[in-house]
């Protein structure tokens, strides 16, 4: 029941979108980031820290000179170790466990990792969510204000329609080709999820002492492997039993030696979560990476934002598309387009009509007249000056 109670006070983290009135405010890779892996990241804090899943963290047996409970608090504060040359030989019969054995001249590898495992995975789940958190900030709720009334499954008359999306199309007229900060924000905040994935597969390697890069590829492997001839690498990053030294003083004052072998009985949930993870995190980098070749597209690309509100714009002509894209700056086409996900197709291509009809109404004629030089007099004082001295040379001429 408490791991189920941690668990139910995680899961309000995820949201579901359907359910509650909320603006969307970016892709499906973005909430990929900050929804589920930032949720998956908490809820492996939260299982990991469950001592009554597996029971004990660690537990040691020795000799009996030391008491249980001590060795069990100076192995888990400090570090054990496994000889790495001792991997693969027969259990029972060579090794008394995978990777323990006989340690003169034998290299080893140790282990202090498992005490910091719920923190690093709860500040895994920070570094996931800080991009949204920005974005989100940066956004200030402008869709959210321009989109109320017509987002969800909000029922209103057809005159209460028809008047916000009359004020959402005067908002979008009046303040055309002012939201390239908007998409500045938005673009930057893409980059840093993918900056953060790929960050975090070097953040766990090295948390992990250089093993997790090659770790999924290796458990691959090892599934191909004759049974005879291979080596669990599973075991061998989150070994199940280790060994730990404990040194203290004898009666005669004489430095003692006492070795313990360790049970990691959270071992078993650390390599399912981190195998999970290594998979994890290589789909969501190259998701990343393709989203951000997607909006290097759109921002490089007319023909990329044409075809991208053609897909919700249906009712207009390719001529029409390409004339609203030709007229509006990339940070106008971001607000239309992540408009276009709040509302429904109906009402977003009656206030994209409406918008290109104010924009055909403001376009100049096909030979704009020049500015007379009482028009330009304001921005240019020395004219009016001018015509002003001429003016008075041509009163006193007639005098």
């Amino acid at each position: 029941m408490a791991v189920f109670g941690l668990v139910s006070s995680v899961a309000g983290f995820i949201k579901v979108r359907y359910l509650i009135d909320k603006a969307i405010i970016d892709n499906m890779v973005f909430r990929c980031h900050y929804r589920l892996t930032s949720a998956v990241l908490f809820l492996c804090c939260v299982l990991v820290t469950a001592n009554n899943l597996i029971g004990d963290p660690i537990s040691c047996i020795n000799d009996g000179a030391i008491p249980g409970h001590v060795i069990n608090t100076y192995c888990w504060i400090t570090y054990t170790f496994t000889l790495p040359g001792q991997h693969g030989r027969p259990v029972g019969t060579s090794v008394a466990h995978s990777g323990l054995g006989n340690e003169y001249n034998q290299e080893r590898t140790y282990h202090s990792y498992y005490q910091w495992v719920p923190f690093m995975l709860f500040f895994q789940g920070l570094l996931f969510y800080m991009p949204h958190w920005i974005w989100k900030n940066w956004e200030e709720g402008k869709m959210r204000m321009i989109s109320d009334g017509l987002r969800g499954n909000t029922i209103i008359g057809p005159d209460e329609r028809k008047g916000r999306q009359g004020r959402l199309v005067r908002y979008l007229y009046e303040s055309l080709n002012t939201h390239n900060s908007y998409s500045f924000g938005y673009f930057i905040c893409e980059a840093l999820n993918f900056i953060n994935v790929v960050g975090n597969i070097f953040f766990v390697d090295k948390f992990l002492g250089g093993a997790f890069l090659t770790y999924g590829s290796d458990v691959l492997k090892f599934s191909d492997m004759d049974q005879e001839n291979r080596s669990d690498p599973m075991i061998e990053i989150f070994p199940r039993v280790t060994k730990c030294t404990f040194h203290k003083y004898g009666a005669s004052g004489s430095i003692q030696k006492h070795d313990a072998l360790c049970v990691l009985a959270l071992n078993i949930l650390n390599e399912k979560i981190y195998i999970f993870l290594w998979f994890w995190f290589i789909l969501l980098s190259i998701l990343s990476g393709l989203a951000i070749l997607y909006s290097a597209a759109i921002v490089m690309m007319p023909t990329t934002r044409e075809a991208a509100l053609k897909r919700r714009f249906r009712s207009a002509t390719a001529n029409q598309i390409e004339n609203l894209v030709r007229r509006i700056q990339i940070g106008d086409f971001l607000m239309i387009h992540l408009l276009g996900q709040n509302i429904n197709v109906t009402s977003y291509g009656e206030v994209l009509s409406s918008l290109m009809n104010h924009l055909n109404e403001d376009r100049p004629g096909d030979t704009p007249s020049a500015p007379s030089t009482l028009e330009m007099a304001p921005i240019y004082p020395e004219i009016g000056k001018y015509d002003k001295e001429k003016a008075a040379m041509h009163q006193e001429y007639e005098a």
